[in-house]
């Protein structure tokens, strides 16, 4: 499928991303600064530099993204709630909170409930929720599940993958896959792995809205 993207528009697809545990505070700015002058959608960084990246992008147009229970995602959910709290508190507007698998693994409905009280949170604040499967974890048919419980459960978006799990990169099938399930208003965020200009076009035409990545840059200069 073809959602016919305007290739002038490719920038406002992306999320820039720094979520390496090694960053500095330099790091963050120059994040931001080169967010500015690419003029991407958003930025995404770990709950410790929501602050100052929020500081940093002042009254820019740039989305202010952060992590929740990352990047296993089996904390409990009363301690992702109040990372949650701190980081809008911090100037965060969306939030990429990781599932619990373990717990999607033993079939139990804690996912969908903690899905739903983040949303609550999230929506609250005027803020948006993205939830993050882990698909590298997950096989096909517990894609589409984990997609499904997500969308009931009132999340904005679905996104694809930490970045930190073996072999987690966004593939085309398994956008495609998400897509095949997820209802229209609910968002698929392609992330980890994503370093070539083809490769974001490919993502957004099997139906992704979003594409993080730490290589924006490369992404958008190349032919």
């Amino acid at each position: 499928m073809d959602f016919g993207i305007d290739m002038k528009n490719l920038n406002r697809f992306i999320e820039s991303t720094n979520l390496n545990p090694q960053l500095k505070g330099a790091d963050i700015d120059s994040l931001v600064a080169e967010a500015k002058e690419l003029q991407v959608l958003g930025v995404c960084v770990p709950p410790f530099w929501v602050k100052r990246t929020n500081r940093e992008i002042g009254d820019s147009d740039i989305q202010l993204v952060t992590v929740i229970g990352f990047p296993l995602g089996y904390q409990r959910t009363e301690a992702k709630l109040e990372e949650a709290r701190l980081a809008l508190e911090d100037g965060a507007n969306e939030l990429d909170l990781v599932m619990n698998v373990s717990a999607f693994k033993d079939n139990m409905d804690w996912p969908k409930i903690e899905f739903a009280k983040m949303s609550k949170l999230a929506h609250d604040n005027d803020a948006l929720l993205k939830v993050i499967i882990e698909v590298a974890y997950l096989s096909d048919e517990e894609i589409k599940k984990a997609s499904l419980m997500c969308a009931e459960a009132g999340v904005d978006f679905v996104k694809t993958s930490t970045g930190f799990a073996p072999n987690g990169g966004a593939t085309v099938r398994h956008i495609s896959l998400m897509r095949e399930v997820l209802p229209s208003n609910v968002g698929i965020k392609a992330s980890a792995g994503i370093k070539t200009r083809q490769q974001t076009i490919d993502l957004i035409n099997a139906g992704a809205d979003r594409i993080g990545t730490s290589s924006g840059r490369a992404i958008l200069t190349s032919e």
